[in-house]
């Protein structure tokens, strides 16, 4: 059995020569400042998020938003339970359906009384 070899020719392969970043910080090319925070802006306190408060109008209705939280809850709930029921009752019809592709008559399930 004869083995084939890949051709080669030389201008398949080059080496690329690397280029080091002209800029010291490799940030700096992007609008961000070079030079690390300065003393003075280390020395300063931290802003104060007062600023971005805004007064109320009306006063906080703990007992409307807790009713709405809990209205949420159900409806999430009822809506998980819903989603695993459609779930199991599509996998079981896939069964029943797979059973009777198959050409099998006792697809059906029959429910028996439990004495």
């Amino acid at each position: 059995m004869k083995t084939q070899q890949p051709i080669v020719s030389e201008e398949e392969h080059r080496v690329l020569k690397f280029r080091p970043r002209t800029a010291a910080h490799p940030l700096a090319r992007r609008g961000y400042p070079a030079e690390p925070a300065l003393k003075q802006d280390l020395d300063r306190e931290p802003d104060d998020l007062a600023r971005y408060e805004r007064p109320r109008d009306e006063p906080d209705d703990f007992r409307h938003r807790m009713l709405a939280n809990i209205a949420a809850f159900a409806f999430t709930v009822a809506l998980t339970a819903v989603g695993i029921w459609l779930a199991m009752s599509i996998a079981d019809m896939r069964k029943t359906q797979d059973c009777v592709l198959m050409g099998r008559r006792d697809c059906a399930r029959i429910s028996t009384p439990h004495f």
